[in-house]
């Protein structure tokens, strides 16, 4: 392992650490990477803006999955809405913007995958979740929707997150 760490990625013999980089790598591969040079690069940022949205509330899903010690009313309050307030209006301006149910005016990009699964995993730990943003249930069962996924939504095991 590259990093010493999963996730990992091997393609033909060689090994590609990071999460980020693998959903990179995949897109381009793809085409869910954005249709042009600029318009990937605004895929990567916005991609880049949910890593800054889940460092700042990952003590309330650890503590809400109970994988660390902690009050989760107290965290959600403290961490999760604050987060909430900064990030979801730009998350939500891309998917006013793109006129299509997607982040994007392009189409769907990793983007949408990876918000989507994550807003289905809050709304297990809040179940008010998506009363509150129906947008992003809308989203969510857009991404959902695609019938390149069914075979695999059929198949995946049942989790939390």
């Amino acid at each position: 392992m590259p990093f010493g760490e999963l996730p990992v990625l091997e393609v033909d013999g060689k090994q590609l650490p990071q999460s980020f980089a693998i959903n990179r790598y995949l897109a381009r591969k793809y085409g869910l990477a954005g249709k042009d040079d600029f318009e990937q690069a605004q895929v990567d940022a916005l991609g880049d803006s949910t890593k800054d949205f889940f460092h700042e509330i990952m003590p309330f899903i650890m503590a809400a999955a109970g994988h660390a010690e902690g009050d989760k009313d107290a965290l959600y309050k403290e961490k999760f809405v604050p987060a909430v307030e900064k990030y979801f209006p730009l998350y939500k301006k891309y998917l006013k913007e793109s006129g299509n149910g997607f982040l994007f005016k392009s189409g769907t990009t990793w983007v949408d995958f990876h918000l989507a699964e994550s807003n289905f995993t809050w709304n297990n730990y809040i179940p008010d979740f998506f009363a509150s943003h129906p947008e992003f249930k809308q989203h969510v069962g857009k991404i959902y929707a695609l019938p390149q996924l069914q075979n695999y939504l059929k198949s995946r095991a049942e989790t939390k997150y």
